[in-house]
């Protein structure tokens, strides 16, 4: 099957006006969507339990009865965790123990400092009470979700991590229930969609309100967690996954055509982009993609992708190659090219940076460590990885000496009176030392 695949070069006059035409994705709220979902929470808010259960039976077409029927114990995760298969087993702890290694660096620690009046300054960092992760249930199961959104949590300090995960026509994904096992999870519901961003924002009678709610889903569920944001924090609105692969022109084209595979196979609007100097390369990679994807279990999924939203793109240089990323600022960056590490200084804006001809995007997404919860569609440039200062809060401190309360008293005292604010001022002056 030959596709057609958007291709673009530097040298082009309208060269980024092409390219932010395909970039762009429409990220706005589908107005049906957002009265459904306003709905749903307004109801979860006013009725809790009642509205949970009546969601739950309706959209997953169970038939409970009792708010309790929601919770999977402790026990059951543990079940989950010796039912599944020893390689399986084996794989889970170990993504779990690399990714908690690597969230144990990213750890943020309390620090003061005192002046020479005897003024002390500081942060003081506290984890956050109890933090929501939504994971998405059925068929389309991530364990690898489960591990990246729970273990930086706990490694912060979370004291309690409330699961939700829905599970349409009682399928329940015995890998999921064991991630969480292996993750630390305290609590787990079965239940998904905008109910279960309602139960987790405003808390329900056996559902507890939480401070934070992350971990990906649908429309409905990316529409709820906006609508939340302010009663809760959330991690961020994910668009469609995206991986742009710079490559020299001497990687094995295969490789990079399953590089971009390995994105385009997530759903029809995820986009994979390849910039390389060399277009004889890119013509190569191209054959690779055509012979490749019939051998592709989702290759429908994958056909529609790469002819809607890939991208190939010609430059002269590495120069420019490097630009073209900064201008994307994509959420994984992979850098098939020699001196990775030397080439990466130049990089300002990517989720995650993946150096060199052997390391595939995807064992970032399981278990080289470094979070797979990043940026996308741009937002890298003002955005960062899923990690355990997402956790963590910070709360100044200031404690003043007498002869510190003097000298700042006086300062404070003229810019209130300059702002009109004579309470302020007061409260300032009375502290200031009159000998």
């Amino acid at each position: 099957m030959m596709l057609n695949i958007n291709s673009l070069n530097y040298t082009d006059a309208d060269f980024y006006q092409q390219l932010d035409t395909l970039l762009a994705w429409e990220a706005s709220i589908d107005g049906d969507v957002a009265k459904i979902v306003a709905d749903i929470l307004a109801n979860v808010k006013k009725r809790g339990n009642a509205a949970v259960l009546e969601y739950t039976n309706k959209f997953d077409r169970m038939n409970l009865s009792d708010a309790k029927d929601l919770e999977v114990t402790q026990s059951q995760l543990q079940s989950a965790l010796e039912f599944i298969d020893a390689e399986q087993r084996q794989a889970l702890e170990t993504a779990a123990q690399r990714i908690r290694h690597y969230a144990q660096h990213q750890k943020m620690e309390s620090w003061s400092y005192t002046e020479d009046d005897g003024t002390v300054l500081g942060q003081n960092i506290t984890a956050m009470d109890r933090v929501g992760l939504y994971v998405p249930g059925g068929k389309a199961a991530y364990p690898s979700s489960v591990l990246m959104n729970a273990i930086p949590a706990k490694v912060a300090g979370v004291p309690e991590l409330i699961m939700v995960v829905p599970t349409p026509d009682g399928e329940v994904n015995q890998l999921v229930l064991a991630a969480a096992a292996v993750a630390g999870v305290d609590r787990v519901f079965t239940i998904g969609g905008a109910q279960a961003i309602a139960a987790l924002a405003y808390g329900t009678q056996s559902i507890p309100k939480v401070d934070k709610i992350t971990g990906p889903g649908n429309s409905f569920v990316a529409t709820a967690k906006r609508l939340v944001f302010g009663v809760v924090g959330i991690d961020m609105i994910a668009g469609p996954s995206e991986i742009l692969v710079i490559c020299d022109g001497k990687t094995n084209p295969d490789w990079i055509a399953m590089d971009l595979f390995s994105q385009a196979e997530h759903d029809e609007e995820a986009q994979s982009i390849l910039v390389c100097p060399d277009e004889a390369y890119i013509e190569q990679v191209k054959q690779s993609i055509e012979r490749l994807l019939e051998e592709m279990p989702r290759k429908d999924i994958i056909k529609t992708s790469l002819e809607n939203r890939a991208i190939l793109i010609s430059v002269d240089d590495m120069e420019q190659a490097i630009e073209v990323a900064n201008h994307i600022a994509p959420e994984h960056l992979e850098l098939s090219i020699e001196n990775a590490e030397q080439w990466v200084q130049k990089i300002r804006h990517a989720g995650a940076i993946f150096m060199g001809r052997y390391t595939a995007e995807a064992v970032g997404d399981y278990c080289a460590g470094p979070n797979h919860v990043l940026p996308t569609s741009g937002t890298a440039r003002f955005s960062s990885p899923l990690g355990v200062y997402d956790f963590q809060k910070r709360s100044s401190l200031i404690g003043c000496s007498a002869t510190g309360a003097s000298e700042l008293g006086k300062t404070a005292s003229v810019l209130a009176h300059g702002e009109g604010l004579t309470a302020h001022a007061r409260s300032a002056e009375y502290r200031i030392n009159k000998k």
